[in-house]
């Protein structure tokens, strides 16, 4: 009896029926469609975190900044000595990121810490190489040939007439990041952010070999070839991989041994970085507040702190979900809540006759409030249908779409792991303005938020049929006899 009453009414009413639907289908929409951007925006950011961090890798310790000791200047000194006129001269230097290194033992006491699940580390270097040649000036004598000028009162002493043209410098400056990983372990690091897409990468057997894995840019630019060498600061090394990252850009634009960064750098057991994996994910700041305590004159960056340097359109895009967007659904949410509730109570007011007269035949209050509140949930749940459709639609459609958006590093983001230009200034070498890198954002639907817009259509339904079941429970049988002509 239930089900066909049911029937029967929603049948009879669909007009107003399809409006409820219609209020609750907006509001489940624009939910579905929010969280799904908030969800591309995540992603996004990870993807971000990921090119510095490598995959896996929850935070990274580093040696806190210190003030330059006196007399250090912190800016790379070029020196060449005296060659043959028009003779190519060129100098190395190898330098580690940002000047400031930490003793390889930091790695173990790291793992040592409650939490930690696993660690590593790396050292990042940057090579910049002066190459060039100096031209000596050619001296000509003015038109006055031989004649001399004079020299003072005495008229004696005169020096030809004349002038040096031509001559100078000429020098071109390579810089390229070089990082050093831990080949016994490299599931942890800036490396794992990349796919080694020729070649192969480093075995445990090559702990201290002259290999390298070149970035696949930077073997482009350089026309670098599998099998070929790289050299570095004078040493060869045999390219065995060519790495292309998974998003934006390389960590670096070659990966070598760690022991072999060392050397290069002259860095014997030393380190810039240590890349730390936490045992749970939702204990990232109790790890980092121990490894500080314990650690002294550290550094600790978790993923937290990274998204807070990256800006751009990505960073205004999340905060425009996670505020704006958040907020915007709720108020349509409870906006369309509201307004299902007022027309079913609104159709009750129009049904008087009609529950009056079957509380007359026998109906109890509770009888009539559940056939509303079922009429009600059957609308919830059309609404429901309708808003998860669109929803997806407008989520297919950003993913279709796929608008960039860009997001900006702070300077000296990651922990001092870049790769890339360095520039002067200050007390020392810092890294570069930030690092921009273009992301495509998506905007998946996971099982998750199709189980909240059925959730909240069932929840639309239940409200609106409360409404309208209040109203229908204080209905008597007398007040349908007065609307009886």
């Amino acid at each position: 009896m239930f089900f066909t009453y049911l029937r029967r009414e929603l049948r009879r009413r669909r007009k107003a029926a399809l409006v409820v639907a219609s209020g609750l289908a907006l509001g489940i929409a624009l939910v579905i469609v929010v969280n799904s951007v908030s969800s591309g925006m995540n992603q996004a950011q990870d993807k971000v975190l990921q090119s510095l961090y490598g995959l896996g890798t929850d935070m990274t310790v580093t040696k806190a900044a210190e003030a330059p000791k006196s007399g250090e200047t912190g800016r790379p000194r070029f020196e060449f000595g005296a060659k043959d006129d028009g003779e190519e001269q060129s100098s190395d230097r190898v330098m580690v990121q940002g000047f400031q290194t930490l003793a390889s033992s930091t790695v173990a006491k790291v793992a040592g810490q409650k939490g930690v699940a696993d660690s590593v580390g790396g050292l990042s270097l940057q090579v910049m190489k002066v190459s060039g040649e100096f031209k000596r000036g050619q001296f000509k004598q003015g038109q006055s040939g031989g004649a001399t000028r004079q020299g003072g009162p005495g008229g004696s002493g005169g020096q030809p007439q004349g002038q040096v043209e031509g001559g100078g410098a000429s020098f071109d400056v390579n810089s390229y990041s070089v990082y050093g990983t831990d080949v016994a372990k490299q599931g942890l690091g800036p490396l794992t952010s990349s796919k080694v897409t020729k070649g192969r990468t480093f075995k445990t057997s090559e702990a201290d070999a002259k290999v390298a894995v070149a970035d696949t840019s930077y073997a482009k630019e350089k026309k670098l070839a599998l099998g070929g060498t790289v050299k570095i600061k004078g040493v060869k090394y045999k390219l065995i991989g060519i790495a292309t990252p998974d998003s934006g850009d390389a960590a670096a634009n070659l990966y070598v041994p760690l022991k072999q960064a060392q050397t290069l750098a002259g860095a014997k057991n030393k380190i810039t970085t240590v890349y730390v994996k936490a045992t749970d994910s939702q204990q990232i700041s109790a790890v980092k507040a121990t490894i500080q305590k314990n650690i002294s004159g550290t550094t600790v960056t978790t993923s937290a702190d990274l998204a807070d340097t990256v800006s751009g359109s990505l960073s205004t895009a999340s905060d425009l979900a996670a505020n704006v967007g958040k907020w915007l659904s709720i108020a349509v949410l409870v906006a369309a809540f509201l307004v299902a509730g007022l027309l079913t109570s609104s159709a009750v007011s129009r049904r008087v006759r009609e529950f009056g007269t079957l509380k007359a035949l026998g109906w109890k209050s509770g009888r009539v409030t559940r056939q509303v509140v079922g009429e009600a949930v059957v609308n919830g749940l059309v609404g429901g249908a309708l808003g998860i459709a669109v929803g997806l639609a407008g989520a297919y459609a950003v993913t279709a779409i796929s608008p960039t958006l860009t997001a900006e590093l702070g300077s000296g983001a990651g922990g001092g792991a870049r790769g890339g230009g360095m520039a002067m200034g200050g007390p020392g070498m810092r890294q570069s303005a930030g690092k921009t890198l273009d992301i495509a954002l998506s905007a998946p639907v996971s099982a998750t938020t199709i189980t909240l817009a059925v959730g909240l259509a069932v929840a639309g339904g239940l409200i609106a049929g409360a409404f309208g079941g209040w109203r229908a429970s204080r209905l008597r049988p007398a007040d349908a006899l007065r609307r009886v002509e």
